[in-house]
């Protein structure tokens, strides 16, 4: 039992740094053959206490992480496919979202928290952008948001039982989501995205999870429906529309960059939204794309980041939350938390 959680955990750890065998001999200096670390993979033999420090070292793990046992299986976890990611980075990705979920629900078991996704709108298939207005606003009412602006969105997600994961990499991608053990949702965003786009991504993705598609609906289409029930989500029409007003020729930058502040919402999806509903006309929509194309300095000023960053802070909140009411040891969250002991020592402070 033991030989089989290593060797999972050992190949784990390697898909997470996106390295091949070779890759991982070359960081321990060939310490190790290509050929043991396959052995070892395969649970054909177990490393002596001194190559385990140096997998771990080389890995960036800790060493208890290779003896910690599964809780949730990897394939369990259904991505949508995305064409931009090599086969190496989505198994990367789902390594670290794996290792991310298993601390996060194993947090949440120990607090004895029943923290379940229950909304469920797949009593209405979506084949229209006005079914997929429809939904976000089923769903703002459901979550008693009325029309406001949305000031967080990765908290009031994860609030209602969605796991946010931002991931701190340089691949080329904006979000996934899926579901771990066909019970919990998750959602994967780029964390190095700006706040406007990480807003939207997460929403789409949450249109994903949401919107009931017929089977036979082209990629094209559900991405474009997902994009009208985020854009829904952050900004309603009505809201919109009570603003902008219901039909303008122009609409000039600076009466969208309060709005952009206000509901975090970018000014390209301003526009877009506007084309949709009829506010202004498909000539002037590409007119406003051609220009953001031709000129340097209106790109700039569109593209410009606006509102305040969004972080997810649930986890670690839990966490310490735990270390106070004497549920688990500051070793364990410094475990849970993939730091040292010291360092959660010096951030806890108790008022």
């Amino acid at each position: 039992m033991v030989n089989e959680v290593f060797s999972r955990r050992l190949k784990s750890a390697r898909l997470m740094r996106g390295l091949s065998m070779d890759s991982l001999c070359e960081r321990m200096k060939n310490a190790v053959s290509k050929q043991s670390i396959s052995k070892y993979e395969n649970g054909k033999m177990m490393p002596d206490s001194t190559t385990l420090i140096s997998l771990s070292q080389a890995l960036n793990v800790s060493v208890d992480f290779f003896f910690r046992p599964y809780t949730v299986s990897l394939d369990s976890m259904e991505f949508r496919k995305k064409c931009r990611l090599k086969v190496s980075s989505l198994n990367a990705i789902k390594e670290k979202v794996l290792d991310e979920i298993e601390r996060y629900l194993e947090i949440e078991n120990l607090l004895e928290m029943d923290n379940l996704f229950t909304v469920d709108y797949s009593d209405k298939m979506v084949t229209t952008p006005e079914g997929a207005r429809e939904i976000a606003i089923r769903l703002r009412r459901d979550w008693k948001l009325g029309e406001d602006a949305i000031n967080n969105i990765i908290f009031l997600l994860e609030e209602n039982g969605i796991k946010v994961i931002q991931l701190d990499t340089d691949e080329e991608f904006d979000g996934l989501s899926g579901f771990v053990n066909k019970v919990h949702p998750v959602i994967i965003v780029n964390k190095k995205a700006y706040a406007e786009r990480q807003r939207f991504t997460v929403l789409h993705e949450l249109g994903h999870l949401l919107l009931h598609f017929d089977t036979d609906m082209p990629d094209k289409a559900k991405e474009r429906l997902c994009n009208v029930f985020a854009n829904e989500m952050l900004l309603p029409s009505s809201q919109f529309i009570e603003m902008v007003g219901a039909s303008r020729k122009d609409i000039s930058l600076q009466e969208l960059i309060p709005l952009q502040k206000q509901y975090g919402l970018s000014i390209d999806a301003m526009m877009y939204k506007a084309k949709e509903l009829g506010v202004i006309t498909e000539q002037r929509y590409k007119g406003y794309c051609i220009k953001r194309s031709s000129s340097a300095d209106f790109h700039r000023q569109v593209i410009e980041p606006r509102y305040p960053r969004e972080d997810s802070r649930r986890f670690q909140t839990l966490v310490y939350k735990a270390i106070s009411q004497e549920v688990i040891s500051i070793s364990k969250a410094s475990s849970l938390l993939n730091c040292s002991v010291n360092e959660i020592r010096s951030s806890i402070s108790y008022i």
